[in-house]
């Protein structure tokens, strides 16, 4: 995932960036697999490698293939950068060991999980309990956040040309005009050899 990361940046060809971004989901989704978060992982399929790369394919249709190259990065977007994952890792500190018996996910809420979501929730798939019902509203929440977001991709690519550039009429009338034959008359020749 770092060599597709870093390729990610390196890269000015959008089109290669795209699928490389497709990749690096399809990674992410492995790891999610390794780490037995199978539920995340079926996300960042379908979602990260599948839809995401259509919807970034249709719009890259619409633009260029290549990325305008700046001289220069700003020294301010590095340093937040640098700053953000400072933060990020600090963060990571006061977490419980990967696998802890003791972390506190392990205490209570997880044998509830097992113990009683057949009783409560109904389907004897553990996962589909908590996301349908113990994490309803969170599961809820999500999926409109991702339906808006394709909604709103759809309706940027769905744009007609003339309303998407204030300019494309005048376009679009230049390049047709320049497409038409026009065969001059007998007296647009006479005009011109005079």
């Amino acid at each position: 995932m770092a060599a597709t990361a870093y390729y990610l940046t390196r890269l000015r060809n959008l089109f290669a960036v795209v699928m490389l971004s497709g990749v690096y989901s399809l990674f992410a989704a492995a790891l999610y697999m390794v780490l037995d978060a199978v539920d995340v992982a079926f996300t960042e399929a379908a979602v990260g490698a599948g839809i995401s790369t259509v919807l970034m394919l249709g719009t890259l249709s619409m633009t260029t293939d290549k990325e305008k190259v700046r001289k220069k990065p700003p020294l301010t977007a590095l340093i937040l950068v640098f700053m953000t994952g400072g933060v990020l890792v600090y963060g990571t500190f006061d977490m419980p060991r990967y696998g802890d018996p003791n972390a506190p996910i392990h205490q209570h809420v997880a044998n509830r999980f097992i113990e009683r979501s057949g009783e409560e929730v109904g389907p004897p798939n553990i996962v589909t309990s908590v996301l349908a019902s113990y994490r309803g509203y969170d599961t809820l929440g999500e999926t409109a956040v991702v339906f808006t977001a394709a909604v709103g991709v759809l309706i940027i690519i769905g744009r007609s040309k003339d309303r998407s550039m204030p300019n494309a009429k005048a376009v679009r009338r230049r390049e047709e005009d320049d497409d038409i034959t026009h065969e001059p008359s007998a007296k647009e020749k006479e005009d011109a050899s005079s």
